[in-house]
């Protein structure tokens, strides 16, 4: 079973408090979307605030301030051992594999209940510490169970995949190889892009 933890692996200098805050986007939807713009096609997310709303406003910083424009993922990883596919994760270098800007740290909230299944939405951290997540996300790419809260803390996830499966089948499928301004093995040999992550307009019900 992958046991590999998730971590930023970078190390990048922190901003001044950002312009826009999360919280005030959309602030009485507990589910607001938002969809991804990639060179691979596009994804809309449905985030979860009732359960998750600390990660949730963090990530809406971010979208409100333009932050992940310009940014890649640069993280493709499967278990060929197992032949399973594991995670895509991204957010946090530009296309030249610099780290972008960072705004505080944010606290855990892996035991909000919500699972790393696949499809799933989850926060990054640093090996080791896990209320270092800022900007770095990544999608689960299977039923990633070992990567839940147990007796430590797991991954928070913060939401789920409503459209858009298709493109991240079709960036699992990308070239990786070792990287080595960044360190890394599993990085796409042609940057996977990431245009732009725009917040949808309100569904009223």
């Amino acid at each position: 079973m992958k046991t590999l933890i998730l971590s930023t692996l970078a190390v990048i200098s922190m901003s001044a408090l950002s312009a826009a805050d999360g919280k005030f986007v959309q602030k009485s939807n507990l589910f607001p979307k938002v969809e991804l713009k990639t060179s691979h096609g596009n994804i809309i997310i449905e985030l979860d605030r009732s359960r998750a709303p600390i990660t949730v406003n963090n990530f809406l910083t971010y979208v409100a301030n333009g932050d992940y424009k310009g940014s890649i993922f640069h993280r493709v990883e499967r278990d060929e051992e197992n032949e399973q596919d594991f995670v895509i994760q991204g957010g946090g270098y530009d296309k030249d594999h610099d780290g972008m800007h960072t705004i505080a740290p944010i606290f855990n909230e892996s035991g909000n209940g919500m699972k790393n299944e696949m499809y799933s939405i989850a926060m990054a951290y640093q090996d080791r510490k896990p209320h270092s997540g800022d900007r770095q996300f990544f999608f689960n790419m299977d039923d990633n169970h070992h990567l839940n809260p147990g007796r430590g803390w797991g991954f928070a996830v913060f939401g789920s995949v409503s459209e858009g499966y298709e493109t991240l089948d079709k960036i699992m499928k990308v070239e990786t190889g070792y990287n080595e301004k960044i360190g890394y093995d599993f990085v796409p040999v042609k940057p996977v892009l990431i245009y732009d992550v725009i917040v949808l307009p309100e569904e009223k019900l």
